[in-house]
């Protein structure tokens, strides 16, 4: 048998680069591969602050405030209640009572569940979600806090100039 051939008489495989294996895993399954940097899986539950960095997925039960810079991913059978904050919020499903604000992006997807106020420069929300907010489309604030009210007619009028 020549040297070139292993016992069952196949060639030896190559040295594949990973961008080819990326490349072609990406080409069979039709989407982008997406390195998480976190999951909070079914039948999982978790109480308290969750700041981040990268792509996390929540398909469990979180309870309180949710903080990154990243995207955050809301899929199916997840239920939060809290606050979010985070560059792009992507809800794929589950149920979600809690207030978006997102840098970039918020993406509803049906069937997802959404009770809260929305805050971003892009929204999309997919036919088939239900929602029931309010929805700002605009970029956040600097400071994060929501504006202030403009003084009422009173108050213009006594204040020196």
């Amino acid at each position: 048998m020549a040297s070139d051939e292993d016992a069952r008489g196949t060639q030896p495989m190559a040295a594949v680069p990973p961008d080819a294996v990326v490349a072609d895993a990406q080409a069979q399954l039709g989407s982008p591969l997406v390195e998480l940097n976190a999951l909070l899986g079914h039948g999982t539950h978790y109480a308290g602050k969750l700041h981040f960095e990268g792509r996390v997925r929540i398909e469990g039960r979180f309870e309180g405030e949710i903080r990154g810079e990243d995207v955050l991913v809301i899929g199916e059978g997840a239920e939060i209640d809290g606050d979010i904050e985070v560059g792009v919020c992507i809800v794929t499903g589950g149920e979600v009572r809690a207030n978006i604000r997102a840098r970039n992006a918020i993406e509803l997807h049906a069937p997802a569940f959404v009770r809260g106020d929305l805050h971003a420069p892009n929204v999309f929300i997919d036919r088939g979600v239900t929602f029931e907010g309010n929805c700002k489309m605009a970029p956040l604030d600097d400071d994060g806090a929501t504006e202030a009210a403009p003084p009422d007619m009173d108050e213009r009028a006594t204040s020196p100039h």
